[in-house]
């Protein structure tokens, strides 16, 4: 029985936003409403980021709405959670964050083909005002491209 990976959530402001350095995929700890919230599509990763609490990974700011149908065992919305990642990975990941206009930010999130809920994490660097006009120039200039290729 396969599963298929039809649920992506993605962070669409993130390359616009940061330079990404390094990508990394993360399971989480999720309970049983926002399982089944997120196979619904209800959830937001645009505000979130990732913070070392105690030598452990959480996601804070990931917005999951409330299931529908969970009653007093819903979930709080916004709460922090954990991320499970290797531990040599997590000490290279601290170590990183540690220099001077690092952060971690979440691109993606996505259910897999086994069912287990994952996001896509990045270590990345905070753009400078003239790249990001830059890659405004570069998306349009793709664009105009392809309008052009389009009508011949």
């Amino acid at each position: 029985m396969k599963i298929e990976k039809t649920v992506s959530i993605l962070n669409k402001r993130a390359r616009f936003e940061y330079e990404i350095i390094e990508e990394y995929e993360a399971g989480m700890v999720l309970t049983g409403t926002e399982i089944k919230s997120l196979r619904s599509s209800k959830a937001s990763i645009t505000e979130s980021f990732c913070q070392f609490i105690d030598g452990e990974l959480y996601i804070i700011n990931m917005m999951i709405d409330e299931y529908k149908l969970g009653t007093f065992y819903n979930h709080k919305t916004k709460r922090e959670r954990k991320l499970l990642l290797h531990k040599k990975e997590l000490l290279k990941l601290e170590k990183k964050l540690k220099d001077a206009g690092n952060t971690i930010i979440p691109l993606k999130l996505y259910i897999t083909d086994r069912g287990k809920a994952k996001v896509l994490i990045a270590l990345g660097r905070g753009k400078k005002l003239f790249d990001k006009r830059e890659a405004i120039k570069d998306r349009e200039n793709k664009r105009n491209l392809d309008r052009i290729l389009k009508k011949s």
